[in-house]
This record gives C-alpha cells, sequence and structure tokens, in this order.
C-alpha cells in the first residue's frame, strides 16, 4: 500500500511468515474468539458479527454485513465500524501463527462509501514477521470478493503474553474466560485484540 509510515515497514532483518502446523485447515470457519467481542461475538446484538475463514499460507478471509446500527452518515457504514471489521480480520490471523498479539498500530484508508445492507468482503494477510512485531495488511472491497476496494489497512501488530488482558481487563470477564471449562474456548478468548 502506498503512504505506510515507516512504523508499518517491517525492518530489513524481518522474516517471512510462517503457518502453524496446528493452524485451522484452509477454508475452516474460525468463529468468534470470544462471544462477547464486538467484532466476532454472537453476545453482541449490535456487533459485526464478522466471520472469518482460514485461507492458504497465513492469510483471512471475512465477511461482514452492514445493517442499521452499524451507520454514521445517513444509510453509510461509520468509518469507525469499517475500522473495526479490518482490525477484527486482520487480528484474526494470529490464530494462523498461534500467536497472542494485540494491535499496536492501524493506518485505514477509505476508499469508497460502504452503504447500510452491504456485504464487506475482506482478505488479510501477515506479510513479515520481526521478534514480536508481526506486520500484516488488509482489504475490504464490496460487491463481492473481486469486486472494488471501499477500505484497506496495514497494521502492525505486538505479541503479548497471556497476563496482558489479566492485569488490563475486567476481573469479572477474565475470571469467566478462564473458569470456562472448554479448553479451546478458554484458549481463544484471549487470542486476538478483544
Amino acid at each position: 500500500m502506498s503512504g505506510t509510515s515507516a512504523a508499518l515497514t517491517p525492518p530489513a532483518d524481518a522474516v517471512a511468515p510462517v503457518r502453524h502446523p496446528d493452524a485451522p485447515a484452509p477454508g475452516e470457519l474460525l468463529g468468534a474468539h470470544y462471544e462477547h467481542c464486538f467484532g466476532c461475538g454472537g453476545a453482541q446484538p449490535h456487533g459485526l458479527h464478522l466471520e472469518a475463514r482460514a485461507g492458504e499460507g497465513v492469510t483471512i478471509s471475512a465477511e461482514f454485513t452492514v445493517r442499521t446500527v452499524h451507520q454514521g452518515a445517513p444509510g453509510l457504514a461509520h468509518g469507525g465500524v469499517l475500522a473495526t471489521a479490518l482490525d477484527e480480520t486482520l487480528g484474526s490471523l494470529n490464530w494462523l501463527l498461534r500467536t497472542i498479539a494485540v494491535t499496536g498500530r492501524l493506518e485505514t484508508d477509505f476508499l469508497r462509501p460502504v452503504p447500510v445492507d452491504t456485504v464487506l468482503y475482506l482478505e488479510a494477510e501477515v506479510t513479515a514477521v520481526a521478534g514480536r512485531k508481526i506486520y500484516c495488511t488488509a482489504t475490504g472491497r464490496i460487491g463481492g470478493p473481486d469486486g472494488p476496494v471501499a477500505v484497506r489497512a496495514d497494521a502492525l501488530f505486538v505479541e503479548v503474553k497471556v497476563d496482558h488482558f489479566i492485569d488490563n481487563g475486567r476481573p469479572e470477564e477474565i475470571r469467566a474466560a478462564m473458569n470456562d471449562p472448554d479448553q479451546i474456548r478458554r484458549a481463544r478468548a484471549f487470542e486476538v485484540n478483544p
């Protein structure tokens, strides 16, 4: 993407990302990482309910339908909601690396308006890894997976330990997630930027 800031340019010693051997298979629906997540959780009545699928290599595809509750200007998606959809899709990439990481920087370009009732087709990929830093990019298209680009973003995610969430989250939600008897759901609650 042109105009990317220096903070989002991988350093010379960055390496190509490597898909974890236990990552979901290409085409597999990832599901919500946490039911109360605004981006992907089913328990959020006004959330995005974004659905992401593993792609080839270290890529993700996702879809989300802009609803009336997501509008900013009359009949159009709010820019912050579109940035959230990009962030959620980019964060889902960390499941393919099997890394807990949070958004460090997100630069978004808004190229076309996205009307209410439009499906936003998102694609994201990790482009490089340098230590704890994960560099990635995403696009959101309208009119179909090959339609015109409406939004795009470059991002930097930073690998963290689960303590990041335990030390900073509200205790009641942290306890509920930690006490979930389903080990997979418990682990997934802390996988991507909440």
